[in-house]
C-alpha cells in the first residue's frame, strides 16, 4: 500500500473510547475483507459465549465453577448470593488498609508497619507486581517486597533486604487452597525468620484464602491478623481485581476504585457484539489473523514507558496459561497457544529490534503507547524537542520499520499511566483472550497442564524420601541401579541421579563416589555428619 492507502485503512480501522481516551490501531495487521467476513459467525457466537460467561455459566468444567473476575468491578452483574460478598470485601480491604495507615493496626514491636511482603506465586504474583511498578508513587505508604518462588538463594535475598525491618513488616500470604507449594515454602521460610528474632509471625500475616482452606485454618488456628477471601470463581490469571491485588494495591496508596472503574468501563466497551466497534474483538481478530489461528506467530508486548515494565510479564501468563491448550472443546488433538515476550522501548531500539525487523519473521507486536510523557514541562534536548518527542519518535520508527519488511504490528495508545487506564488495558487484554478461545474453540479458563507439573513435581518429592530411606539403611555405598530398585523406581533413573545430585551440592548427607562425568557409574553413600 502507498502512503495514501495507508493512511485511509488507518482511519477505516481506528479504534476509539471517549471515555478512556484510548486508541486502538489494527491497521498494521494485513487481514483483508474476506477475512472478517468469513470469521463474523465464529464472533457472534464468542460475543454469546462471554455473555453466558458473565451470566453464570460454568466456564471450567474441570473444577465444576464459574469464572466470574468481570463481577469484581460491576457487582451488580453478579448472582445475587455473591453480590454483597464483593461490595462488603472491598469495603473491609479498605478498613483494614486505613487502619494500617493510621496506625490503629500496627505490630507489637514498632509503632507502624512500614514493609509488606507479599508470598504467592502465578497469578497471585504477577498482578500485583506489574500493578506496584505501574502506579505506585516514588514514596508509597508502604514499601512492597515480594517471594513469588522456591528459591532459597532469592528468599535470602528479599530477607536480607528486610534486615532490620521484619519487626515491622506486614506478610501477606496468598493461596486459594493453602496447599500451593511454593507459597506454602515461602510462608514457612519466613516464619522461620520471625522465629529466628523473637517476633510473633501471627501478628504480622495476612491471608488471602478460600474459607475452609488449609491457610484458612492455619490462620485461624494461630491468630493471624486478619484475612481476606479468594473466590472460588476467580482463577490467579484474572485475580488482580479481587483480594489478591487490591490489598496490596491499597496498601502501597494506590485508588483501587478507579482501578476498578477503568476495568469496568473497558468491559462495557467490550460487549459491543460487533467487531470493529469492541477493541478486545480487534484484538482477537489480530491474533487469529496473524497466527493463522494457530498461534503461528509470537507476540512481542513493547510499552514505550519504564513503568509498564512488567506489562509483558503479566500477559505471558494471561494469554499463555490462558490458550496453550492441547485439546479443543470436543477432545480433538489442537496444540493450541500464543508465545508471549517483550521488554520496553526505547530499550529495545538497542535490544532485539534488529532481529524482529530482519530476522525471523515469526512474530507480531504489540506497542503500547502513553501519550503524556511526564507530569509537567520538559527540557529541549535539541531544538523544539524533548526526550519524550525521540520515546514517540522511536515507537513510530520501529513501527514503520517493521511494516516495511511484511512484520505486522497492533498499537495501543493511551493518554496516561493511571489507575483508570492500567484497569482498561487488564480488562482489554482479558477480554481478547476470551474471544480468542471462542474462536479457536479451547477453554481458556482451565489449565490441565499446570496441574500435570505440580503432581510430577510432588512424585518426585516423594522419590527423594524414598531414596533417602534406602540411603540412611544401607549398610555400603549402592550404585545407581541397585538404589533405584531398592526405592522401587528402577525407570527412574535419571531422576534419581539428578534428585542425589541436588542434595550432595547442599551437602544433605548425600556423597557421591566415582567419575562425575560418567555418573552411571558412581556410588552414592550417605553420611549425616
Amino acid at each position: 500500500m502507498n502512503t495514501q492507502e495507508l493512511w485511509q485503512r488507518y482511519q477505516d480501522w481506528l479504534y476509539y473510547d471517549e471515555g478512556l481516551d484510548l486508541y486502538l490501531d489494527v491497521s498494521r495487521m494485513r487481514f483483508d475483507e474476506h477475512l472478517v467476513t468469513a470469521l463474523e459467525p465464529k464472533f457472534a457466537q464468542a460475543f454469546k459465549d462471554m455473555a453466558a460467561l458473565e451470566q453464570g455459566a460454568i466456564a471450567n468444567p474441570d473444577e465444576n465453577r464459574m469464572v466470574g473476575h468481570y463481577w469484581l468491578r460491576n457487582p451488580e452483574l453478579a448472582p445475587p448470593a455473591l453480590k454483597n460478598e464483593i461490595i462488603n470485601n472491598l469495603d473491609q480491604i479498605e478498613a483494614f488498609v486505613q487502619k494500617v495507615h493510621n496506625g490503629s493496626v500496627h505490630p507489637p514491636q514498632a509503632p507502624k508497619f512500614t514493609d509488606v511482603l507479599s508470598i504467592g506465586i502465578g497469578g497471585s504474583a504477577l498482578g500485583p507486581q506489574f500493578v506496584d511498578e505501574a502506579l505506585a508513587a516514588a514514596f508509597p505508604p508502604l514499601t512492597i517486597h515480594f517471594i513469588d518462588n522456591t528459591d532459597p538463594a532469592g528468599i535470602d535475598h528479599i530477607l536480607n533486604r528486610l534486615n532490620g525491618r521484619l519487626n515491622s513488616t506486614l506478610v501477606i500470604v496468598t493461596s486459594k487452597s493453602g496447599g500451593t507449594p511454593e507459597t506454602r515454602n515461602g510462608m514457612l521460610e519466613v516464619k522461620h525468620a520471625y522465629e529466628q528474632q523473637g517476633l510473633n509471625f501471627a501478628a504480622h500475616a495476612v491471608a488471602v484464602t478460600m474459607l475452609n482452606s488449609k491457610m484458612n485454618e492455619l490462620g485461624r488456628t494461630e491468630g493471624w491478623l486478619a484475612e481476606f477471601p479468594l473466590f472460588d470463581w476467580v482463577g490467579g490469571r484474572t485475580s488482580e481485581m479481587s483480594s489478591v491485588g487490591l490489598l496490596s494495591a491499597s496498601l502501597l496508596g494506590i485508588n483501587v476504585r478507579e482501578l476498578l472503574k477503568g476495568a469496568k468501563v473497558m468491559d462495557i466497551a467490550t460487549r459491543v457484539p460487533e467487531i470493529r466497534r469492541n477493541p478486545a474483538a480487534l484484538l482477537a481478530l489480530s491474533w487469529y489473523y496473524a497466527g493463522n489461528a494457530k498461534g503461528g506467530k509470537d507476540m512481542v508486548v513493547l510499552p514505550y514507558k519504564d513503568s509498564l515494565l512488567l506489562f509483558s510479564r503479566y500477559l505471558q501468563q494471561l494469554v499463555m496459561e490462558s490458550l496453550g491448550k492441547e485439546k479443543d472443546l470436543d477432545g480433538k488433538t489442537v496444540h493450541q497457544g500464543l508465545t508471549v515476550y517483550g521488554n520496553k522501548g526505547s530499550t529495545d531500539q538497542h535490544a532485539f529490534v534488529q532481529q524482529l525487523r530482519e530476522g525471523v519473521a515469526n512474530f507480531f507486536a504489540v506497542f503500547i503507547e502513553v501519550l503524556e510523557d511526564r507530569k509537567g514541562p520538559s527540557i529541549k534536548v535539541e531544538p523544539d524537542v524533548t526526550s519524550g518527542d525521540f520515546l514517540s519518535g522511536f515507537l513510530q520508527g520501529t513501527r514503520q520499520a517493521l511494516y516495511e519488511n511484511h512484520r505486522d504490528s497492533v498499537t495501543v495508545t493511551i493518554p496516561q499511566v493511571n489507575a483508570h487506564t492500567v484497569g482498561a488495558l487488564i480488562a482489554l487484554f482479558e477480554r481478547a483472550v476470551g474471544f480468542y478461545a471462542s474462536l479457536v474453540n479451547i477453554n481458556a479458563y482451565n489449565q490441565p497442564g499446570v496441574e500435570a507439573g505440580k503432581k510430577a513435581a510432588e512424585t518426585l518429592v516423594g522419590l527423594q524420601r524414598k531414596i533417602l530411606a534406602v540411603l540412611k539403611n544401607a549398610e555400603q555405598p549402592l550404585g545407581l541401579a541397585l538404589l533405584a530398585e531398592k526405592a522401587e523406581a528402577p525407570d527412574q533413573i535419571e531422576h534419581i541421579y539428578k534428585i542425589l545430585r541436588h542434595l550432595a551440592a547442599n551437602h544433605r548427607g548425600v556423597v557421591l563416589h566415582g567419575d562425575h562425568a560418567k555418573p552411571g557409574g558412581l556410588t552414592i553413600s550417605y553420611n549425616p555428619s
